[in-house]
């Protein structure tokens, strides 16, 4: 957003080009997105935020930086209703607790209309790009995009930029016991270390084996295959049903309803199909077909 709307030049800087106009908008497609001056007191996090750990030495750098300079580049934020706060965090949630520290009581932001699913996705591009996931909130970013949103794999790698076994493996981590994800969390046990035992049925005690022996990822993987695997495979995978037997299915439910479907399965057999209508009059047709 900075490069293309300049936004990294300083809020105060900003507001001398602009004068002493309060509040000023930027036109986006079809949407104007307006920067204001929010009170933090009516902003909220979000529950869906992908990075749930922020280390007080980062803040208080961060809160240091914002007492001499100021909030950088605004934060984004969305309107909600029903809730304590008038508008959640979207992307900034950083900066926001930095400035909370830093004894601001407001803050720039733009305020975008955005329902669950883009702010979702927005809150995981922006901190994968920034790198400022630990593996487990990305493992876990990723479940909640496949779970919340009905994506499946290919989804997912074609809004991360990342490659389908990069995706996968790092999903894998989704699989561990807790205790062996606290360990992961901590910084205890590698990443790489913890995908490998994913599979395994006694994944704790190789945790604890591998952190007190300190032994290398290569042996990690022999004792793997050599010891017990859990009663169901753990391996990620993002559907049951392989990619020819979903698109045989949709293109089947295509032809009988005329409208397109796509079909997501989760481990277990459970999932979901989501059927597509332009009018009101289509799905119509669409309900009527299926009724009869």
């Amino acid at each position: 957003m900075s490069s293309k709307f300049g936004l990294g030049k300083g809020w105060a800087e900003l507001q001398s080009e602009r004068g002493q106009v309060p509040d000023f908008s930027i036109l986006t497609g079809a949407e104007r997105v307006v920067v204001k001056q929010i009170p933090l007191a009516q902003i909220g996090a979000n529950p869906d935020q992908p990075r749930k750990t922020f280390t007080d030495a980062e803040l208080q750098e961060l809160a240091a930086s914002i007492k001499e300079k100021g909030v950088l580049q605004p934060i984004l934020l969305r309107a909600v209703s029903g809730r304590a706060h008038m508008y959640e965090i979207v992307a900034g949630e950083r900066r926001y607790r930095a400035s909370k520290l830093a004894g601001l009581t407001e803050i720039p932001a733009l305020v975008k209309t955005l329902n669950d699913e883009n702010a979702m996705e927005i809150a995981l591009i922006e901190n994968v790009q920034r790198e400022n996931l630990n593996p487990m909130e990305e493992a876990a970013a990723y479940q909640n995009l496949m779970e919340k949103c009905g994506y499946d794999l290919a989804d997912v790698v074609r809004l991360i930029g990342k490659s389908e076994s990069y995706i996968r493996n790092i999903m894998r981590l989704t699989n561990l016991a807790d205790s062996v994800k606290a360990m992961v969390e901590r910084g205890e046990l590698s990443a790489s270390a913890a995908r490998t035992i994913a599979v395994a049925e006694n994944q704790e005690e190789l945790a604890h084996k591998i952190v007190n022996e300190k032994i290398p990822v290569a042996q990690i993987a022999t004792m793997v295959k050599q010891g017990p695997r859990a009663g169901k495979s753990r391996a990620f995978s993002s559907n049951n049903m392989d990619a020819d037997m979903r698109r045989d299915i949709e293109a089947r439910i295509k032809s009988a309803l005329g409208t397109a479907a796509k079909i997501t399965e989760r481990r277990g057999g459970a999932g979901q199909i989501v059927l597509s209508f332009s009018t009101r009059t289509q799905m119509q047709e669409i309900v009527d077909k299926i009724c009869k």
